[in-house]
């Protein structure tokens, strides 16, 4: 048996799988129906509304439904992706034992102890028929996979088969009922209700019956193409039944079981018939031999329940303490390749499979070895080219191999020749005439010749050597729980080790220089010395891999075909239906053997992970290519490009002008910018265009920016320091016309007019600063007027300390500042020259800038500002291109125009130009000094090259940090982060005393640090808080509550809620852990902060009970839940809302809490029971699941809106929204946030 997936929980008693999705649902004894994806292992959603045991479930085979029915008598179809039931089916008068839907027509068929079996039409939400003969318990029914039969198998000892034709006919008839054309409900049974519920209607018949357990009949299920039927009783037998159009008999009974046989069925794939038993144990039965082939058994736990996945080689089993999802046997099929050739096992032959010709070939038959189980098939092969011999491990008696050698003529032989045999953990080829295998017992490699004698015995490198692998001539890689050592078998040395999780294949490039180390959920990638690894982890199985010509390694997962770089950077390629191993990569073309052995050709587009590579490798022209041809395009490739510090090249790939405005201005292509703005013509982006324009320095976008978003006040201080005296005249005119005060004075006092200041002043009212400006810059005249205004009113003025304010001469006039010549990047060329070529003309900045003091005349203006003259600002001329560039050009004269400077070449003699450039170049040598750069400071590096705020804060960018959390997290409540900001920074410098009179000298503490290194450059800084120290501080928090200190341990959850992001971890698994840490301190804020709130409350018990019961719902460990039970069940009881409260005490029960607590429970319960009423009305349905809003304390009930916590994921009720979250107190509920990022990992 190869467990996939196990689950802990309350006994199953029912489990179905989902038909297409890799889901089971699984209905346990506590009444809570449980949706797992065993492929990821996650619980995916619970469903609790039936009260008491839940015996049977169904997933419908193509609606998103599924079926369940319980000892409430109660049938409940659900929507699984609605999360609700839709409809209750009542009827049945006992427990409810299995429950199906039928493949074709909306029929759920049930079984009851109410001796019946009944058909309900669940479109309709009528019961269309009741079988009725059994006089016992109907512990199980179904429906025939094809025909019109349904089987049942009861405690009278007897299975029986039903012809459910003539309901068929009815159901399909026009007019008919149960889902026919035009059928309704009412036409359905003709009969009345009270008899077909007596004696049955005529549409469901007895066809036979089958008489042959002594005792109670569990179980019976159909053949899903054979006319059998398999049974299992109460008398630990299983019987297989045959039947034809007028009789069934027994065909054999299979013994073996000690107790009573729960379930049996037969296997999907092959000719297995399958059971369990309260015994403990699973059987593998073969049906042909009927003799039992193997058995499973659990230590301390009965079996109840057994299902079939309908399309795939899986079975799933229910027991006392969860279930186990499982197959008997590895579908992995053996295959090893060389050069062009695929050698592979396919039905007890080794196979040749030419890549190149498509031709596939049997080359020997190999014989089955008589102790093998039937699922015990060849695991693995090894092909030697120079003596064309194949090595195939089995698992046979703990490990066997056989070794054939393949004759040349050997293709179609049908006889098989003798094998050369031997027991080993494995085997492998490591010379043209040599192969070794590993004694596990004597932990010892073997090395043997092809004729299987012994040549030599090595000491296996590690203490616990479990595998082997094949390394190259003469070497091997030897595997154990935590590493992989490098083994050099003649030198008897250890070449090189690696830590990683327990491989189970190793892949080799053709020119074996890189190789491929598959585990379970993991892929290291490494040289040929296990050099350079870099680790790959999937969250789903690990199946295959292959090396394509380019060193870039293609790999399967069970449901998709992806890629991994040389550098680490992975990726998919394309989702796979059904799990595939990968063979042979050819360009375009994967070739793969599916389970069956099958080989298969897939079509993949490598033209993402060829870009990466090019990128990688520099290849410009080769990314060119690629996207001048369009074959790559979406955000994802856009995010990898801005990640790895190309947005020149994402620009490129952008058709969306918001994404190009904003990687335009990140790379400072202020062209490309400019463009994309005039097509969003927005207030934010222009405002962003003139913030990036003035940092280099170009005034005239700067001043286009300011003019689209009529920012009159920066447009003004432009122009003072730019001198630009022209226009602040024009500026002061629009204020003047725009009525703005304000807007006039500071043009007025921009320009130095003292007059217009005054009559500014006059015009508002403030008459005493009018005076004080006139008489302070010699108006007389106006001094004098305004003075006898005042009168008494009039200030003193101190005239010789008056100073009159100049606008100050700018040092350059020019179009634009000076900047520094850069030398622009290869895709920035590109970039620019696109935009030209685009727009038809290079000077589009200045001649939008012209356009626009144009276009800035509008209604609220008045006259505007074109009224005098044209700005001056030449159409044709790009910004910095107003004077020459260099300062000389134009020193030669323009062809047909005057004589210019009149330069012509004089002819010197070359012996007097060689003197004086060994002079000048000796003269140079002895005078000038040119002084080292300073190296880039480690907080530099820091700031540039970390992505994770924790580091970013380390290095004292605190804007950086809280940029990136505000977008990954939602935070903007920074206040309760500022300490642990502080003890971050401080954390990553290190302080040494300099000499008296000197500065101290800091150092930066790097994370990556080793002292053997010679010389490293600063990486990543030293960070105070680790994930280990988090967990030491959520055991306090734990203990903290257990003592009832509440206060002290919301003040411990909280911080660490602020710690968390400035915690940075190396792997994805640690990161899972941080998300959980955040999901564990969420959960106990709310509980927490709900059982505050509700000893704060005196007057209103209704209120307190609500809030005590809303506590129990909160995900706590079970001591803390136990608790919070106990305390809810005591209020409750108080009130006498009994109902409720007995529901409490169940739930306490359940958590098997010590014998005081379980004692009082049930007395509390018995009590309850007596009168199941509630006194008192609360907002609060136990049934239906919900969250806790813990600004407003009430139920959000699913199905209901909420809004979310971006960095905690609490929910609240949508009136909320925009509040500051009290769950830590740091992020607005219901902002928009990408998720938090605490590992490099995360960003690959």
């Amino acid at each position: 048996m190869k467990t996939k997936f196990e689950t802990k929980s309350n006994r199953v008693k029912g489990l179905s799988f989902h038909p297409k999705r890799p889901w089971i649902l699984a209905s346990l004894h506590s009444g809570v129906i449980q949706l797992w994806d065993y492929r990821m292992g996650t619980l995916i959603d619970r469903f609790d509304e039936h009260d008491g045991p839940v015996r049977g479930v169904h997933f419908h085979p193509s609606q998103p439904l599924f079926v369940s029915g319980g000892d409430d008598y109660k049938i409940k179809v659900w929507n699984y992706k609605q999360r609700r039931c839709l409809f209750t089916l009542l009827g049945h008068l006992d427990y409810i034992r299995t429950v199906q839907f039928h493949h074709e027509y909306p029929w759920i068929v049930s079984a009851s102890d109410d001796q019946t079996i009944r058909i309900w039409n669940w479109q309709s939400r009528q019961c269309i028929a009741v079988l009725t003969g059994h006089n016992h318990y109907v512990m199980c029914a179904q429906f025939h996979p094809k025909e019109d039969l349904v089987a049942s198998a009861s405690l009278d000892q007897t299975v029986r088969v039903w012809d459910i034709g003539g309901l068929r006919k009815k159901s399909v008839a026009p007019g008919g009922g149960a889902g026919g054309p035009g059928g309704g409900a009412d036409d359905m049974l003709r009969l009345p209700q009270m008899n077909s519920d007596l004696f049955g209607g005529g549409d469901a018949v007895v066809k036979y019956v089958l008489e042959g357990h002594d005792r109670g009949v569990n179980w019976a299920s159909f053949h899903p193409s054979l006319p059998l039927i398999v049974s299992g009783a109460d008398d630990r037998q299983v019987k297989l039944w045959r039947m034809n159009d007028t009789k069934a008999w027994e065909v054999d009974t299979l013994r073996g079981h000690v107790n009573n046989v729960s379930c049996v069925i037969f296997h999907p794939k092959q000719d297995l018939i399958v059971s369990n038993s309260e015994d403990k144990s699973l059987r593998v039965w073969d049906m042909s031999k009927r003799i039992g082939v193997q058995t499973f058994r659990r230590e301390h736990d009965r079996f109840w329940i057994l299902t079939a996945h309908p399309e795939v080689n899986l079975l799933a089993a229910g027991h006392d303490s969860g279930m186990i999802v499982f197959k008997l046997e590895r579908e992995r099929p053996a295959f090893a390749t060389h050069g062009s050739q695929l050698y592979y096992i396919k039905e007890r032959y080794i196979r040749c499979f030419d890549f190149s010709t498509q031709r596939d070939n049997p080359l020997v038959a190999i014989r089955r070895n008589p102790a093998a189980a039937y699922n015990q098939g060849p695991r693995a092969l090894a092909y030697n080219p120079a003596e064309n011999a194949v090595l195939v491990q089995t698992d046979v008696e703990g490990g066997s191999y056989e070794l054939y050698q393949v004759p040349k003529d050997a293709a179609g032989r049908e006889v098989a020749p003798d094998a050369k045999r031997g027991f080993s953990a494995a085997a492998v080829f490591i010379a043209r005439n040599r192969f070794a295998t590993l004694d596990k017992g004597a932990n010892q490699i073997v090395i043997k010749d092809l004729s299987n004698e012994v040549t030599k015995k090595v000491t296996s490198p590690l203490p616990t050597t479990d595998n082997i692998f094949y390394a190259g001539t003469g070497m091997l890689l030897c595997r154990s729980e935590e590493k992989v050592a490098l083994f050099d078998v003649q030198q008897r040395s250890v070449v090189a080790e690696l830590a990683t999780p327990p491989v189970k294949y190793a892949v080799w490039s053709s020119d074996m220089s890189r190789v491929a180390l598959l585990s379970k959920h993991a892929i290291v990638v490494a040289d040929k010395k296990l050099g350079g690894a870099c680790t790959i982890h999937e969250t789903i199985r690990v199946k295959s891999a292959a090396w394509d010509d380019n060193g870039v390694l293609v790999y399967t997962t069970l449901n998709h075909i992806k890629y991994c770089l040389p550098n680490g950077d992975h990726g998919i390629i394309r989702t796979l239906d059904v799990p595939v191993y990968l063979t042979k990569v050819f360009g375009t073309t994967v070739f793969c053997l599916d389970r069956e052995a099958k080989p298969r050709q897939i079509q993949i587009d490598t033209s993402e992970y060829m870009f990466k590579l090019a990128l990688m490798h520099r290849k410009y022209d080769a990314v060119l290519s690629m996207i001048r041809n369009n074959q790559l395009c979406g955000q994802a490739i856009i995010a990898y490009l801005q990640e790895k510090g190309y947005p020149e090249v994402a620009l490129h790939f952008v058709r969306d002008e918001r994404i190009r405005f904003n990687l335009a201005v990140e790379c400072g292509n202020i062209e490309v910018a400019l463009q994309s703005a005039q097509e969003l013509d927005d207030k934010d982006t222009w405002y962003r265009l003139g913030v990036e324009a003035l940092r280099q320095g170009n005034h005239q976008i700067v001043e286009f920016s300011y003019q689209k978003t009529k920012n009159y006040e920066r447009l003004s201080f432009l122009y003072l320091i730019t001198g630009n005296l022209e226009r602040l005249a024009k500026m002061l005119k629009i204020a003047d016309m725009r009525g703005d005060v304000m807007g006039r004075f500071h043009n007025a006092l921009y320009l130095g007019d003292a007059r217009e200041r005054l009559r500014t002043l006059e015009e508002a009212g403030q008459i005493s600063l009018a005076y004080v400006t006139a008489a302070s810059h010699g108006l007389a005249e106006d001094a004098e007027r305004l003075g006898e205004q005042l009168g008494d009113a009039r200030p003193h003025v101190d005239v010789a300390a008056a100073r009159l304010l100049q606008p100050p001469t700018p040092i350059m006039c020019e179009d634009n500042w000076p900047l520094l010549t850069v030398s622009k990047g290869f895709f920035e060329t590109l970039a620019t020259k696109d935009s030209e070529r685009s727009k038809g003309a290079a000077g589009a900045a200045a001649a939008a800038a012209a356009a626009a003091m144009e276009e800035l005349d509008l209604g609220d203006v008045g006259a505007g500002w074109g009224d005098e003259e044209d700005l001056g600002v030449t159409a044709g001329a790009a910004p910095g291109e107003g004077g020459s560039e260099g300062g000389f050009e134009g020193l030669e004269g323009e062809e047909g125009g005057e004589g210019g400077w009149e330069m012509e070449d004089l002819e010197i003699p070359a012996e007097v130009a060689a003197e004086v450039a060994a002079a000048s170049s000796a003269a140079g040598e002895t005078t000038q000094f040119v002084a080292p750069t300073p190296g880039v400071s480690a907080v530099n590096r820091w700031q540039t090259k970390c992505s994770l705020a924790a580091e970013q804060v380390a290095a004292g960018a605190f804007d950086t940090a809280m940029r990136l959390l505000t977008r990954q997290a939602g935070i903007v409540n920074f206040e309760p982060l500022r300490p642990y900001f502080m003890e971050v920074y401080q954390g990553s410098q290190s302080v040494l005393p300099g000499l008296p009179g000197l500065p101290s000298l800091v150092a930066a503490l790097d994370r990556a640090w080793a002292s053997d290194a010679a010389k490293q450059e600063p990486s990543s800084p030293a960070l105070v808080y680790s994930l280990g120290m988090l967990e030491e501080q959520l055991k306090k928090a734990y203990r903290t509550v257990t003592e009832g200190k509440f206060s002290e341990a919301l003040r411990l959850f909280n911080a660490i809620l602020h710690i968390i992001p400035l915690l940075v971890v190396e792997s994805r698994k640690e990161a899972d852990e941080v998300r959980e840490l955040v999901s564990i301190a969420r959960d106990y804020n709310i509980a927490l902060r709900l059982e505050l709130r509700r000893r704060e409350i005196k007057d209103d018990p209704a209120r307190v009970a609500e809030l005590a019961a809303y506590f129990t719902h909160c995900n706590l460990q079970r001591v803390h839940l136990a608790l919070s039970l106990r305390s809810a069940m005591s209020i409750f009881f108080k009130i006498k809302n009994y109902n409720t409260c007995s529901t409490f005490c169940r739930r306490l029960l359940e958590l098997q809490p010590d014998e005081k607590m379980a004692a009082q429970a049930r007395q509390v319960l018995a009590a309850c029971e007596k009168s199941p009423t509630d006194a008192v009305q609360l907002n609060y349905d136990p049934r239906n699941p919900f969250d806790i809003c813990s600004i407003t304390f009430t139920p959000i009930y699913r199905g209901n809106k909420f809004v979310e916590d971006p960095y905690t994921k609490a929910r609240f009720q949508p009136e909320c929204a925009g509040q500051v979250s009290p769950v830590g107190d740091l992020s607005k509920v219901g902002l928009e946030a990408s998720g938090l990022v605490s590992s490099p990992t995360q960003l690959r």
